[in-house]
């Protein structure tokens, strides 16, 4: 074999070795090198069921103190329309990356995909999602013939994930998504165009679960998503643990501390200010007390009271 077509050959092997435009494992190694935890096949880092379900508490106060202490200074999105306000939104972020579309790129990335075996760029995402995920997809805030999610593809994404999205763009068929009922989401705006209207090719796929821009944030595939008040936190997945275990010693203390004002035990000055030595060995002994009737779970208070030292 001629040594020149080599070059030509790995290319083309490359470009195979992606599965529609989605990060090779190597890369996801390679841009998530903190997180020591399990992993998905992909190479997406899973952080436990367990630590999913205690997000569910923890506020955006607590989440971002704990980022930014860390070094992660903008890990939070704010602005947004909402289905299901009322809810919280929490999973592990899939994400998507759309461009306006160019009509070659657009055709060749197309090209690729159809010889995959699939069709229809903006459901290539929604492939890979499975449940608890949160699909991110940054639709850079295309409004008019920018929408990639309407009823169906909402139903589908509900049917893989059990869970909603956060999507940085106008989204169409906004009764129907309404009408998912566990699909809480966070979005740009509604429109009721298609991201292909008038045979227009407005926006196109150029990748998933590689880093992407949400507002100010910048999302890796794997990290736990957390919406609620109005406002998304993007909470890198080894620091995910940290988040919650901070949060529930912070309910714990404030529930403590409201029940002892109420009592007339401290007055708001002892309990707002550093606690002094009598406080937290009563603080000890409450947890001790009410260990099988607090919002957190026993090993965790357990956990905190092997560490104090009073």
């Amino acid at each position: 074999m001629n040594i020149k077509i080599y070059p030509l050959l790995f290319l083309f092997l490359a470009s195979f070795s992606l599965s529609a435009q989605q990060i090779s494992k190597e890369e996801m190694l390679f841009l998530t090198p903190e997180w020591e935890g399990e992993r998905y096949d992909d190479g997406r880092p899973k952080v436990p069921d367990d630590i999913i379900e205690r997000m569910k508490e923890v506020t955006h106060e607590e989440a971002w103190a704990v980022m930014k202490n860390a070094g992660y200074l903008y890990q939070y999105a704010e602005g947004w329309e909402l289905i299901n306000p009322d809810s919280v939104l929490v999973g592990r972020a899939v994400t998507a990356t759309f461009m306006p579309g160019r009509p070659d790129i657009h055709d060749a990335i197309d090209e690729r995909g159809k010889a995959e075996g699939k069709r229809g760029q903006n459901s290539w995402p929604i492939d890979v999602l499975i449940q608890g995920d949160v699909y991110v997809a940054d639709q850079f805030g295309i409004h008019v013939d920018g929408p990639t999610i309407g009823d169906n593809v909402g139903n589908a994404i509900y049917a893989r994930s059990g869970n909603g999205i956060v999507y940085d763009g106008a989204l169409r068929d906004i009764t129907g998504l309404k009408e998912i009922g566990g699909f809480t989401s966070f979005f740009t705006s509604y429109h009721p165009s298609h991201h292909n209207q008038r045979g227009n090719l407005n926006t196109m796929l150029i990748g998933i679960n590689k880093p992407t821009k949400i507002r100010q944030v910048t999302v890796m595939a794997g990290d736990v998503v957390l919406g609620r008040d109005g406002g998304v936190s993007f909470i890198p997945p080894h620091l995910a643990e940290k988040v919650v275990v901070t949060s529930e010693i912070v309910r714990l203390r404030d529930m403590f501390g409201h029940q002892r004002i109420r009592e007339g035990v401290y007055t708001a000055g002892q309990i707002d200010t550093r606690w002094e030595e009598e406080i937290e060995k009563d603080f000890s002994q409450w947890l001790n007390d009410h260990i099988d009737e607090l919002p957190v779970p026993k090993e965790q208070i357990q956990e905190i009271l092997k560490n104090r030292t009073w």
